[in-house]
């Protein structure tokens, strides 16, 4: 087991990654401190864990709450049976809310517990691999709402996070590279070298090699976990892990939640992105055609839907939680390694950026 730390003071928190940590209840017990708890999963996940999990847990009272699975239900209505169920139950303030799923399950845990009784303690258990290096991590919270993704909800720091890898062969392939993109942004962003082990290694992660992915996601974490201690509630460089989410969210609100998964629209929207920075003289074509091929590597669509045009984009961009005063702020690439938050670009390059043929631009593997 390897462990990391997400500074935060007082609220500072461990991110344990290793193999079978779902069976280790000494990792849990630190973090639960009243006697009952409520596992969050959803149809997929808790017929493969939820009883693993429950038997780490043999020294509390578990309530399990099975949510539906899938973006669709990211929302209230679904959001409401979380509470049903801990009122139903009985659950006071000193309960502990254990997310065990992916990304839509962790943000939907947490902000459960953000807001019953007005905050309960939460635990993060990710069981994809786009949750496990991205949304388990910083404690954003939240629900859809159909003009916008992720546009209700808060800033809730988890009391642990527990990676098992091992999770991670139950994934469909599809799954997996969704949460390559993810991994990848890291390498764009923030860490070049990370982007040439990756290019190096994304065949082994694709095949789920222990030791690659053990290694993919420390390094994520850590890159994010440094992120969140300088800039917790992203009022500054935290939005640069945001590289191709504007163009990203308005392809999943366009084409409904779910029919893309996040992080294929990510990687779709992350190539827009080193499209406008190309456009714009800050990287050259080679950089925009490395992230295009290793994304395309990944397994990852690279093209944006035919049937979304420019107006599409700029209507679902123009509500996304990056707009400041009118002024549409996007996540571009001054260089391979180093991203920016940028509303001063001339619009004629976002336009035709929007408008570009990209089936041309991508060249077949």
């Amino acid at each position: 087991m390897q462990t990391l730390k997400v500074e935060l003071g007082d609220r500072s928190y461990p991110i344990h990654i290793g193999e079978g940590l779902l069976d280790q209840p000494e990792l849990l017990a630190p973090y639960i401190a009243g006697r009952s708890v409520a596992i969050v999963s959803n149809a997929t996940v808790a017929p493969l864990y939820i009883e693993r999990l429950t038997r780490s847990l043999a020294a509390y009272k578990v309530l399990p709450i099975v949510l539906p699975d899938g973006e669709a239900f990211k929302n209230w209505e679904t959001l409401q049976t979380i509470f049903d169920a801990l009122l139903t139950a009985r659950h006071d303030r000193r309960t502990t809310i254990i997310a065990l799923g992916g990304g839509v399950v962790g943000d939907m845990a947490g902000f459960a517990a953000a807001c019953y009784q007005r905050g309960v303690d939460f635990i993060q258990v990710p069981t994809t691999l786009l949750s496990q290096v991205d949304s388990s991590v910083g404690g954003k919270t939240g629900i859809n709402h159909p003009l916008g993704k992720n546009m209700v909800g808060a800033f809730y720091q988890p009391q642990a996070v527990l990676i098992d890898t091992g999770t991670l062969r139950s994934l469909p392939p599809r799954e997996l590279s969704a949460g390559l993109a993810e991994v990848i942004k890291y390498g764009l962003i923030c860490d070049e070298p990370f982007l040439t082990w990756l290019e190096a290694n994304v065949d082994a992660l694709r095949d789920i090699d222990a030791e690659a992915v053990t290694a993919a996601i420390r390094r994520s974490c850590e890159a994010k976990a440094l992120v969140v201690n300088a800039d917790e509630r992203e009022s500054g460089v935290r939005a640069t892990l945001n590289l191709g989410h504007t163009f990203g969210h308005a392809i999943e609100t366009q084409m409904g939640y779910g029919v893309w998964l996040h992080g294929e629209a990510v990687a779709a929207g992350t190539v827009m992105a080193l499209e406008m920075s190309m456009r714009l003289g800050w990287i050259s074509q080679q950089d925009r055609d490395r992230g295009i091929r290793l994304m395309q590597r990944a397994g990852l669509p690279v093209v944006p839907p035919a049937e979304m045009t420019p107006e599409h984009f700029i209507e679902h961009m123009a509500i996304d939680k990056k707009v400041i005063d009118g002024r549409l702020r996007l996540v571009l690439l001054r260089r391979i390694g180093e991203a920016v938050v940028t509303d001063d670009y001339p619009k004629e390059v976002l336009q035709a950026t929007l408008a570009a043929d990209y089936r041309a631009i991508v060249a077949p593997l």
